[in-house]
């Protein structure tokens, strides 16, 4: 008897993008069907889990997903759209996952995109 494939999520700490499949996961109930591999930045852990998926990527980068045998995956809305697939939930009805994109995810984007184009105006003065 086979054991079915379990998809692997690899998320780095402190990763906005990670945090956001993580509210995904426990929210839709998944956390039996769906393994997680969680490290920090610069740690033993890291490299393993690079080492593990540089064949497999063309550049790694997280949150990444082993999300079905042979197809890995590295943005964090393919990989909340693949497991919603697989549990048929719908994000739009989570409201915990809802608010995190809405509120304070949607607020780091901003101060993102805010400080890479002050970079570029810095750059080009």
């Amino acid at each position: 008897m086979t054991e079915a494939f379990k998809p692997i999520v690899y998320l780095k700490q402190n990763c906005p993008f990670c945090m956001k499949i993580r509210l995904f996961i426990l929210e839709a109930g998944l956390g039996a069907e769906v393994e997680t591999r969680d490290f920090g930045s610069g740690t033993p852990q890291e490299d393993t889990v690079r080492a593990e998926l540089k064949d497999h990527l063309d550049k790694v980068s997280f949150p990444a997903a082993h999300i079905q045998p042979g197809q890995f995956i590295t943005e964090s809305d393919d990989i909340i759209a693949a497991l919603a697939r697989k549990s048929d939930r719908d994000p739009a009805t989570m409201p915990i996952y809802q608010n995190y994109v809405d509120g304070p995810f949607a607020a780091l984007m901003r101060l993102w995109k805010e400080n890479m184009d002050l970079k570029k105006a810095a750059a080009a003065a």
